[in-house]
């Protein structure tokens, strides 16, 4: 199947957004969704734009690329340009954070502990939380290469579980271009839903790196 035999315009599926952000690493498959995020409008599916985003100038490993994507559950298609959200970011995190936790509690924090937008937390539960965010991270960032090489695991989130092994609250970093949020949630995390999207693609539009230059 070639890129002309899909509907017209790409973007991150909520799988794909999240890998995308889920740790301060980079390979090709990163780079793609990265570009697609920086992007202020879905690009057009062509020949010509999915070579620049993927870096392959052969059409052929292009398209290939594109389907081990979407086998992956990286991207979907869609019929209609979607835009990226233009709202100020308070105001995008207040409506989309509530919907990441089952128990409606969840908050969004920034490298530096503070909370930026929250739904379900206590103001002084809040400020806790985020400030453990940010140690966590820092924690994690200072000792992944040990766990990446003797464990051979991946991710960048933590949680304390309870004797099922099940989450209570997580944390779960969020790399967008120089900056790290995070983002706290009480319960099992709702990932799978179009406002992870919406809020990462938001992300990356203020903290991002530039958007590739496309031609039509």
């Amino acid at each position: 199947m070639t890129s002309n035999d899909r509907p017209s315009f790409l973007a991150p599926s909520p799988a794909g957004a999240y890998f995308a952000v889920a740790e301060n690493a980079d390979n090709r498959l990163r780079r793609f969704l990265r570009a697609l995020l920086a992007c202020p409008r879905s690009p057009a599916l062509s020949e010509s734009s999915l070579r620049q985003l993927s870096g392959f100038d052969d059409p052929r490993d292009a398209d290939s690329f594109l389907k081990q994507l979407e086998e992956l559950g990286w991207i979907q298609y869609l019929e209609r340009e979607a835009v990226a959200p233009d709202v100020p970011l308070e105001n995008l995190t207040d409506l989309v954070v509530r919907v990441f936790s089952g128990r409606g509690k969840c908050l969004l924090a920034d490298a530096q502990g503070f909370s930026v937008a929250c739904r379900g937390f206590a103001h002084e539960v809040a400020e806790e939380l985020a400030a453990l965010s940010a140690d966590l991270a820092t924690l994690h960032e200072r000792h992944q290469g040990a766990l990446n090489r003797n464990l051979n695991l991946s991710g960048s989130a933590w949680a304390l579980a309870n004797a099922a092994g099940h989450s209570q609250i997580g944390f779960w970093p969020l790399y967008i271009g120089e900056q790290r949020f995070v983002l706290v949630i009480q319960g099992v995390p709702l990932f799978n839903r179009p406002q992870l999207v919406e809020l990462v693609w938001a992300l990356f539009q203020r903290y991002g790196s530039p958007a590739p230059t496309l031609e039509r």
